[in-house]
């Protein structure tokens, strides 16, 4: 395959940095092509811990080249920090290696105070966004009163926008909310700056992605959140505000679906979640505690516990539906060494009927009840397994399984937080 999109089939945080990292190495160009600074990719290389909320994490590999495409909405500030961050640890010394969409919509200080403040308007009914201000964003980018990475370029163009965005935005801060209201010389001046420093990598990211493609390179597309918290398919309203799904990499690149080769999801070896939102499989006692302390499950953008539970493959099985999945990269598995049984939702039961698909009405999902299938664990450490046979038996079962109930090929198996801690069983590069 030329053109790769690796995505979450979960509901995000599935260990998606690690992967694209991983097939960064066969890859030429990394895009990422929706989503904001809500996302944070982690990843471990030679014992050193990497965290990416923008930035695609191909750009640890020499030579490669990384694109923030135009479905992206960019916090200005924040990039300009991961770019300083990449540069002191000795990354990114071409400049010509990171591209980023002028289309891409910006994030702006009133974006955050509202996301902010609807949240604790919200009270318990709140969805548990990270308040970085991304669906406020992209309510203006669907509302055509977004402003884009170019109109950073524009003096005269972006002081006009923002005046104009400043008025509704400030009334509403300060008379529904009774927030502060933001200045305006002060972020005009603010982020015209934030411009200069960024127009050396702004471009048409669209018509880079495909001459890339054009001249035979090998394109991965990094997805960010995961399939359960698509805006259309989704557990709407906990979900995010943009596609997470493989035609939403499409929609946000700005290439088209004819010409993507695969998809891969990535699934851990059990399920979590942050925020609110129906998750049928969570653990409420110490085997889920253990779960989370061993897994290091706490968010890498908020810091947040997340909700642990069994794998569920009804979810998995949806996220295949959605994406068309030439397969599976199946993380953290080395988390469940030492459980004397770990299971697998394999369908639900909702108000005494059986379900092997997930429901689309929200009050269904919080009333399902997993059915689970339990499967005998394993005691070895694993960390250390580079080949599928080097698993103990319990383990290979397990892997087999989710195949099984799931319908898509587990391709890689992660058995640790490093690069090297890794079972590949197909490349789809090289397929």
């Amino acid at each position: 395959m030329k053109s790769v999109i690796v995505l979450g089939a979960q509901w995000g945080d599935e260990g998606k940095g690690k992967i694209v990292d991983i097939y960064s190495e066969f890859a030429d160009t990394i895009v990422r092509p929706a989503g904001g600074n809500n996302a944070g990719h982690t990843l471990v290389v030679k014992g050193e811990k990497f965290v990416f909320h923008l930035i695609p994490s191909g750009i640890l590999h020499p030579g490669k080249k990384c694109v923030i495409a135009n479905g992206v909405v960019i916090d200005p500030k924040v990039l300009l920090m991961e770019i300083d961050r990449l540069k002191e640890r000795g990354y990114l010394k071409d400049d010509a290696q990171l591209k980023i969409g002028l289309l891409a919509n910006i994030i702006l200080p009133y974006h955050v105070l509202l996301d902010k403040a609807r949240e604790e308007k919200l009270g318990s009914r709140k969805i548990g966004t990270t308040a970085r201000g991304i669906g406020p964003c992209y309510e203006d980018k669907i509302a055509r009163v977004g402003i884009r990475a170019c109109d950073l370029l524009r003096p005269e163009s972006f002081a006009e926008k923002l005046r104009a965005n400043l008025e509704a935005k400030n009334f509403l801060l300060k008379n529904y909310f009774g927030g502060e209201e933001v200045p305006f010389q002060a972020t005009l001046d603010e982020y015209l700056a934030y411009g200069e420093r960024l127009k050396t990598y702004l471009l048409d990211t669209s018509l880079f992605i495909n001459e890339e493609i054009a001249q035979g390179a090998k394109v991965l597309f990094e997805g960010a959140q995961g399939a359960m918290l698509d805006i259309d398919h989704g557990t709407y309203p906990f979900v995010t505000s943009s596609n997470t799904t493989a035609g939403g990499a499409c929609t946000g690149s700005g290439v088209a679906p004819t010409k993507i080769g695969g998809v891969i999801g990535v699934s851990k070896a059990y399920a979590t979640r942050v925020g609110g939102g129906p998750f049928p499989t969570e653990l409420f006692d110490e085997e889920g505690q253990k779960i989370r302390d061993r897994g290091n499950e706490y968010g890498s953008t908020t810091g947040r516990p997340r909700r642990c539970g069994w794998f569920d493959a009804p979810v998995v099985r949806y996220a295949n539906r959605l994406n068309g999945l030439a397969g599976i990269a199946l993380t953290k598995l080395d988390v469940l060494s030492g459980l004397p049984i770990v299971k697998m939702c394999v369908a639900y039961e909702i108000e005494g009927v059986r379900r092997e698909q997930v429901p689309l009405s929200l009050t269904e999902f919080e009333a399902a009840k997993p059915v689970y299938e339990q499967l005998e664990g394993w005691k070895e450490d694993i960390s250390s397994a580079r080949e599928f046979g080097d698993l103990p038996k319990a383990a290979r079962k397990f892997v087999q399984m989710i195949e099984e109930v799931t319908a898509v090929e587990v391709s890689l198996v992660s058995v640790g937080p490093d690069r090297n801690q890794t079972i590949i069983r197909r490349n789809p590069f090289r397929a």
